[in-house]
């Protein structure tokens, strides 16, 4: 079992920069696909970006292309989110997901564990 903790959230002026970190616990989390979610008050939680643990492929969705980065350092057991440009409607909580199936790394549905969240806040 994956336990997850999210982390580095927290209040950033529009264009600024924020990373977060997802610190796993648990055997072979580099075996795990994994991915970045987001969810806004009143909103259903969203696809950021994800990283498919057989291929190293990442993917992003339309509004973190070309401002996020995700990265996964295994040697730490633990996953990056680096935000770029943040706009207020970025301003959601964070969560950190993983799962052994890659066949949909943006399904939310897939995904086996979570961490608690992490909120980022973007003024304008």
């Amino acid at each position: 079992q994956v336990q997850l903790v999210e982390s580095g959230g927290g209040l950033v002026q529009a264009g600024g920069s924020l990373r977060l970190s997802c610190a796993a616990s648990g055997p072979a989390f580099a075996t795990y696909t994994a991915g970045w979610f987001r969810q806004a008050p009143g909103k259903e939680r969203e696809f950021v970006a994800g990283h498919r643990s057989t291929d190293g492929s990442t993917y992003y969705s339309d509004s973190a292309k070309g401002r996020f980065t995700i990265s996964r350092e295994n040697a730490e057991n633990t996953m990056y989110l680096q935000m770029n440009n943040l706009r207020p409607e970025d301003t959601a909580v964070y969560y950190c997901g993983a799962t052994r199936w890659v066949g949909a790394v943006s399904n939310a549905d897939a995904y086996n564990y979570w961490g608690q969240g992490t909120q980022v806040t973007v003024s304008s």
